[in-house]
């Protein structure tokens, strides 16, 4: 099987091994359904993708490697940077467990590694367990606050969920609703809005339609219950609209996304997680794609988890982890074509 050389190098993660990501990265990878849209490397372990085979009943030769610049891109086989630290049959499958979450975090790791060292272009990973990894001492809320972190990261960066065409984002992430309401705040508006805005862009979107929700019900209904929308949100965004960026709002939380999904935006940017997320995954919960946007490293993930109920079953539908690979794909080759042309 010949491949383009010019299709980015993404590295492929299966998730934690007691969840569906073995099974879902198996079969995405049996029939070479994504060699149009990048070169794949999985990084884990052997033991790991041979359950995932047999989980969902198929089979394919593998070839280990050191290093994505030993890979082989014409031998038709699976090219595996094999870690050889995880031992499935440890960890039974459909329960979390904490020393898998600590080896998903490790293998993780290691493709950051990679990143850093700039043999890959992106990273697309299967489902993990955040509970596990926390609890196998990788101490962070979410995976997108541990990449934040082993990159060195410092500034503004965001948790995206890619749906249908729709990029919704927020202004506040995995935190209480508590803290996320202390934590909004005109800057970080301002910088949620500018960030979809050029993620949309990298996503060949020329001129994103940004739709700003508010924070209070019926947006504050004239100042009736919160002033928010009148004081912090309307001015920021009129701000941002007069930069040059197409956004406008805010709006009601619960209809800006029916009018969202009608066409009429390319974007919602809600305050807070669930304002946005109860939407997106009522509209399409196994196709959605999370992207953790603002980081040098380009990643993305399905936006389900790792579906405990129907591990081992081979039932696991694959749309969104397929979705997740061609979409880091193309952010990689849009970033490799920014680099050239500021070169």
């Amino acid at each position: 099987m010949v491949l383009c050389e010019d299709l980015p190098i993404v590295a492929l993660v299966p998730g934690d091994c007691t969840g569906i990501g073995p099974e879902q990265t198996a079969r995405i990878l049996s029939d070479h359904r994504l060699a149009d849209a990048a070169r794949l490397v999985v990084v884990g372990d052997a033991r790991v993708l041979e359950m995932g085979m047999a989980h969902a009943g198929v089979s394919f030769d593998i070839e280990r490697i050191g290093s994505p610049s030993e890979a082989s891109w014409v031998s038709g086989k699976i090219q595996l940077i094999d870690l050889g630290n995880t031992d499935p049959s440890r960890h039974p499958i459909g329960k979390a467990s904490a020393e898998s979450g600590r080896l998903t975090g490790e293998t993780l790791s290691r493709a950051i590694d990679l990143a850093k060292d700039g043999a890959i272009d992106a990273i697309t990973f299967a489902p993990l367990n955040k509970r596990a990894m926390f609890d196998g001492g990788w101490r962070y809320p979410d995976e997108h606050k541990m990449f934040a972190d082993l990159l060195g990261h410092r500034t503004y960066f965001s948790e995206m969920n890619v749906l249908d065409g729709q990029w919704m984002s927020r202004v506040t992430g995995h935190q209480s609703l508590r803290e996320a309401l202390n934590d909004i705040s005109p800057p970080r508006i301002a910088d949620a809005v500018v960030l979809v805005d050029r993620m949309m862009r990298r996503s060949g979107v020329a001129a994103p339609r940004i739709a700003v929700a508010a924070l209070n019900p019926h947006a504050g209904e004239g100042g009736l219950f919160g002033r928010d929308e009148i004081e912090m949100i309307k001015p920021t965004v009129e701000a941002i609209a007069k930069k040059g960026i197409v956004c406008s709002g805010p709006y009601p939380a619960d209809t800006v996304y029916i009018r969202a999904f009608a066409g009429e935006f390319d974007s919602v940017v809600a305050m807070y997680h669930d304002q946005g997320q109860i939407a997106t995954k009522l509209r399409g919960f196994n196709r959605g794609v999370t992207v953790t946007a603002g980081l040098e490293t380009v990643f993305t993930t399905p936006s389900h988890g790792t579906a405990f109920d129907i591990v081992g079953k081979g039932v696991a539908n694959t749309g969104a982890l397929e979705s997740a690979v061609r979409l880091a794909a193309q952010l990689a080759s849009f970033k490799a074509r920014e680099t050239l042309h500021a070169h």
